[in-house]
């Protein structure tokens, strides 16, 4: 009997010698955690047994790995999503330490942040469209072939591929600008020939009717 009760208190001493090892484990674990999570220090738990300390650690321990392993995908996917903006519009990406786990705060400035490029990235795609549909009819009507590589960028080039740079927005409506001056120059020179035919006409005294069959022609 005596062997039997000394079996039995050797392995509690046993077990109550694991359950602390196994809390200081996860009381340093924690300690990292917080420090990663950029959260207060956790409190040490009092008027508990010791396997249920030990079983409570466990858990919160379970958690914060789980917040952690979730902030690091969540800046994964925005990472992917600051990518793709940043190769539509050739911006920078949002500094961020990558290694680091960040924080709610750095999350939530990151959405915004990706929030505010996506509209800019609309308002870019919205101009560079209406700007596209005005020079391919100024170029029909001028009978103008795109001669440049940027030129033939904006006509033939798919509108999901044009980088929407601030440089390229800019040349897009230099272009437009020169292809409207070179319309009402034309325009211009038009008006100042029919003037020059119409004081000819005076001149020569042509009549109403062959003047009319000339405008047709």
């Amino acid at each position: 009997l005596q062997s039997l009760l000394d079996m039995m208190v050797a392995e509690e001493e046993s077990l109550k010698e694991r359950l602390l090892k196994s809390i200081a484990l996860c009381r340093k674990e924690l300690d990292t955690l917080c420090r990663e999570l950029q959260l207060d220090p956790c409190e040490a738990e009092e008027e508990s047994t010791i396997l249920q300390m030990e079983k409570n650690l466990r858990t919160r321990v379970e958690v914060m790995l789980k917040q952690k392993r979730d902030r690091k995908q969540e800046l994964k996917t925005l990472q992917e999503q600051d990518r793709d903006l940043c190769d539509i519009l050739c911006t920078t990406p949002f500094c961020i330490d990558s290694n680091a786990v960040p924080s709610l705060e750095d999350l939530d400035r990151y959405r915004r942040h990706l929030a505010s490029l996506t509209v800019e990235k609309e308002q870019r795609r919205e101009e560079f469209v209406s700007s596209k549909r005005q020079i391919i009819l100024l170029m029909e009507e001028l009978d103008h072939t795109p001669d440049t590589s940027f030129e033939r960028d904006v006509v033939c080039e798919d509108e999901e591929a044009f980088c929407l740079s601030m440089d390229n927005i800019a040349a897009l409506q230099n272009l437009l600008q020169q292809l409207e001056a070179r319309r009402s120059l034309n325009e211009a020179v038009c008006a100042e020939l029919r003037s020059r035919i119409v004081a000819l006409w005076e001149r020569l005294q042509v009549p109403v009717e062959e003047r009319v069959s000339s405008a047709v022609h």
